[in-house]
């Protein structure tokens, strides 16, 4: 069909996306020598399979994508155009921290550029970029008394003291994160040369080929956990929920997150700033403070590159430097 000028009509096209029982149509409109096609549920399907990415990647770019949408339904945006998409950005910059703008901005330009592959709608998106992410630390560490005073309030007494104490005890000395705890199993633990190991499934890895070296203070602990729980096949979690509903079951790592803030508060370190991650950056900032070399940390804290390690070692430094005590001494 023509318009009056003798031009194409545009087409539209319309995907939906079911949330909440309700379905919401966007409309895409056919653009130069793009191809229209329908995009529906099926579709959705061919892109998460394109990007080919893990489970927790793709619950990510899903919820991205469901703000895009609700977006651009509130505004009535039904053939979105570069300047839809700042706006979008500018939209999130308001009420959501950068991480989360970045990774909501990766997964439109990631969309769009798999629209535009496939020949169904322009690439809007491309080389919008999402928002500034400051490489200091977000959370803070604890230093050796403190992380002593939060062990020490844990109740050793009952199965899930047991469980906690083991837990906070092995995250702070080997630096796991949550994501690793979670996935720990019982038959993790291996005696290689008369070292105790915990093998782990590190942060992007597929397969568990990094370790962690159990000291006797937390291979103790480990083991009064396990016995009081009397668990003793391999394949079981190695920390496993106390909880009516999940007993036995793996710990989320929501779950862990919960766990150790909660003995965070308890000991007295209530602060937002303060987390389950602080433990890691704990453990390797404590590594730091001991005169470890940087590549033995790199190592232990398994970065893929050392200028993660650096800014561990540039916080450090900053913390020692004497500029200010120096100044103020001179005036007063």
């Amino acid at each position: 069909m023509k318009s009056n000028t003798g031009q194409p009509k545009p087409t539209h096209t319309h995907k939906r996306i079911r949330r909440g029982g309700e379905m919401q149509t966007i409309a895409l409109a056919n653009r130069g020598q793009i191809a229209v096609q329908t995009i529906n549920e099926a579709l959705y399907q061919r892109f998460i399979s394109y990007i080919d990415a893990r489970p927790r990647t793709i619950e990510t770019y899903t919820k991205a994508l469901r703000q895009l949408f609700k977006h651009f339904s509130l505004n009535g945006i039904t053939q979105p155009t570069r300047e839809d998409i700042l706006a979008y950005r500018d939209h999130l910059k308001e009420g959501h921290k950068p991480a989360t703008v970045q990774n909501y901005i990766t997964a439109t330009r990631l969309f769009f550029q798999w629209l535009e592959q496939e020949r169904i709608y322009p690439n809007v998106a491309s080389k919008i970029k999402g928002a500034r992410i400051e490489k200091g630390h977000k959370k803070d560490f604890l230093n050796s008394q403190q992380i002593k005073a939060v062990l020490g309030t844990v109740d050793t007494q009952s199965l899930q003291g047991l469980r906690d104490y083991a837990m906070i005890a092995l995250m702070v000395t080997g630096g796991l994160r949550t994501i690793e705890v979670s996935r720990a199993d019982i038959g993790d633990m291996r005696e290689i040369a008369g070292q105790a190991r915990l093998y782990i499934q590190g942060k992007g890895k597929e397969e568990k080929a990094d370790y962690a070296v159990l000291q006797p203070e937390v291979k103790m602990a480990i083991d009064a956990y396990l016995a009081r729980r009397g668990e003793t096949d391999k394949d079981q979690p190695l920390f496993a929920s106390t909880s009516n509903n999940s007993t036995g079951g793996r710990l989320s790592t929501r779950s862990v997150s919960g766990i150790v803030k909660a003995w965070l508060q308890r000991a007295g370190y209530d602060s937002d700033r303060l987390t389950a991650h602080s433990l890691r950056h704990t453990a390797i900032t404590l590594a730091l403070m001991a005169g470890k070399p940087m590549r033995e940390v790199q190592q232990f804290a398994r970065h893929t590159s050392p200028v993660i390690t650096e800014v561990y070692a540039h916080d450090l430094e900053r913390a020692n430097n004497g500029c200010e005590e120096a100044i103020a001494r001179a005036i007063f």
